[in-house]
């Protein structure tokens, strides 16, 4: 039989069988992690004696030559060799003969597939975080030039107290920082080197795992062998992290979805951006905010479904973690295109700043401003609260606002009212007077953004520096491979 695993058969596999057994029309994404971590391993296995120099290399060149072939699209893949592990093993044996076999030394597809899952893992991580930066980067920029732009904040989407337009930006852009921030973490523990677990008790031969670990530039090692090929909390994590991620972005876009319509009107999003109707000639749909929104449960779905997957699982390897990759690849594939068009959707916004100020004067905005008033002039928060409630109340039944009454009627609601009464009631004092940290008010925004992008410039230094090896890069970009470890 022509399986790796075929001796102990007499049977051929089931054509169904076959079918569902195969995994390679999926796992073929890991192809450039496999060829990386086999000329790891295949240099290790000739340093340490387990094949000739002349071997090594001959099998090198075969898998260089073959990540050639997969970059351009030209690698046959093929259902009878299952999966990507075994039709590069099997390509390389087609190339060069019996050598090959040589290679899956000290090894099992078990370990194999945990490094390769782990490579991809930090690939990814690593080129999301600088994605997600990029849209942080575009965000401080527009938070920036809108710092001064007055806008009602919500709770409960009623109109609550005045903020800026820039400061609400701003949120956003620390929400996207801490995710970069979760995806360097999640990295640091996707950095570990899995292979000499073999199938789930190590191997006795003579290998060298740290020589491996340091061609592939993982600083760690796993320590357990049956944990080494069992364990998936990378990937687990990996969606956690992006389901997190998700709901930030579902957050912007619902946001974006609001103030485009013609109730808020806050914002216009580019013709580019949006699609029309098929029936209605006036509408202009935010399509792309929405698809954002939309797109958030397929991730988190990717989450349920692994864990659901795992939960139930005894230790080591299970074919059932098989199904572990679609929803893996499917969820970052699709936080990575959500991430990747978010810099231009927000650029594309054209703001509206006179809807904005216009909304600021209907929902009595600044009566928490006129509660610390009173708190000023000693009256205790609870009764100034339950005061201005009654000032609130005098103007929905007589239909005004609260700086159109006189200071005549403010005193006979209570005679705490005095005449340094009017400049409270100006939506960007009640700014400037929030200057804390954090705060809304435009010097207060100036500085978080500082923060924000010193933190963003520290993450995307970091990302540089622990993304995937130089074998790996090299192998990416069809450029040649480092020397082997001395």
């Amino acid at each position: 039989m022509d399986k790796a695993w075929g001796g102990r058969f007499t049977e051929g596999t089931a054509a169904i069988v076959e079918a569902m057994n195969a995994s390679v029309g999926f796992d073929q994404i890991l192809a450039l992690e496999d060829i990386a971590g086999s000329i790891a391993h295949s240099r290790m296995l000739a340093a340490v004696s387990l094949m000739t120099a002349d071997e090594q290399r001959q099998i090198e060149d075969g898998l260089v030559a073959m990540a050639a072939e997969i970059r351009a699209g030209t690698f046959t893949w093929s259902v009878q060799r299952e999966d990507v592990h075994m039709n590069v093993e099997g390509a390389l044996a087609d190339r060069i003969g019996r050598v090959a076999g040589k290679l899956h030394t000290a090894r099992s597809r078990n370990d194999q597939v945990a490094l390769d899952l782990r490579l991809w893992l930090r690939r990814e991580l690593t080129a999301l975080g600088h994605d997600l930066s990029r849209a942080v980067v575009q965000l401080t920029t527009l938070a920036d030039a809108h710092a001064e732009v007055p806008m009602p904040g919500y709770t409960h989407l009623q109109r609550a107290q005045p903020i800026t337009f820039g400061h609400h930006l701003s949120a956003w852009a620390v929400m996207l920082s801490r995710d970069i921030d979760r995806l360097v973490d999640a990295r640091r523990r996707v950095a570990v080197s899995p292979l000499g677990s073999g199938a789930l008790a190590g191997t006795p031969l003579p290998i060298d795992r740290q020589r491996v670990a340091r061609e592939l530039e993982l600083p760690n090692l796993t320590l357990n062998s049956l944990d080494g090929v069992a364990d998936r909390d990378g990937a687990l994590e990996t969606l956690a992290v992006l389901s997190i991620l998700m709901v930030h972005v579902s957050r912007i876009a619902e946001e974006l979805v609001l103030w485009t319509s013609q109730e808020f009107g806050f914002i216009e999003l580019s013709d580019a951006f949006c699609t029309g109707s098929s029936l209605m000639p006036q509408k202009k749909n935010p399509d792309i905010p929405e698809l954002l929104r939309g797109k958030a449960g397929r991730v988190f779905g990717a989450l349920q479904a692994l864990l659901t997957l795992m939960k139930g699982l005894p230790l080591a390897y299970n074919k059932d973690m098989q199904e572990d990759k679609e929803p893996l690849f499917d969820a970052m594939a699709t936080a990575r295109q959500c991430v990747a068009i978010l810099p231009d959707l927000l650029a594309a916004m054209k703001v509206r700043p006179e809807r904005m100020r216009a909304a600021l004067e209907d929902g009595f905005l600044l009566a928490t401003d006129l509660a610390d008033y009173l708190v000023d002039k000693g009256v205790p928060f609870r009764e100034a609260h339950h005061i201005v409630g009654a000032v609130v109340g005098h103007c929905v039944l007589t239909r005004t606002r609260l700086e159109a009454l006189s200071l005549d009627e403010y005193r006979r609601l209570s005679d705490h009212f005095d005449s340094d009464l009017t400049p409270v009631l100006d939506a960007r004092r009640s700014l400037e007077r929030r200057s804390l940290t954090g705060g809304p008010a435009p010097a207060a925004v100036r500085q978080s953004l500082v923060e924000i992008r010193e933190r963003a410039a520290e993450l995307v230094t970091i990302l540089g520096s622990g993304g995937p090896s130089a074998l790996e890069r090299a192998l990416a970009r069809g450029e040649p491979l480092p020397p082997p470890l001395p």
